[in-house]
């Protein structure tokens, strides 16, 4: 199946791709070529092959929870930009009530 140069300069405007002179025809030849090669897959004989959602089985890969002592404080905030009251001080995400003021 060969693509025309109208439907790849339509296929390009609908992605909103400004193609030159020889992209154009770059694409057109690509693009022809992916359709040939779903066509010849579009061939082959699937009727014994039971659709299937998920080709490799799915297994949780978890490890177990284990309590272990954690670091102490000073050293977790020993090389924090900023803290306050023993946590870390950052900016608010969202606004703050003197932003509310203004």
């Amino acid at each position: 199946m060969r693509l025309s140069r109208e439907e790849v300069i339509h296929v390009a405007s609908l992605a909103r791709l400004g193609l030159t002179d020889d992209e154009i025809t770059r694409m057109q030849d690509s693009l022809s070529s992916i359709l040939e090669h779903i066509a010849a897959l579009d061939r082959l004989n699937t009727e014994a092959i039971p659709p299937t959602a998920q080709v490799a089985a799915l297994a949780n890969v978890m490890r177990d929870d284990v309590v272990m002592p954690s670091l102490p404080r000073e050293a977790v905030l020993m090389n924090a930009p900023r803290r306050e009251d023993g946590f870390f001080a950052v900016q608010a995400v969202l606004g703050t009530a003197e932003d509310d003021a203004e």
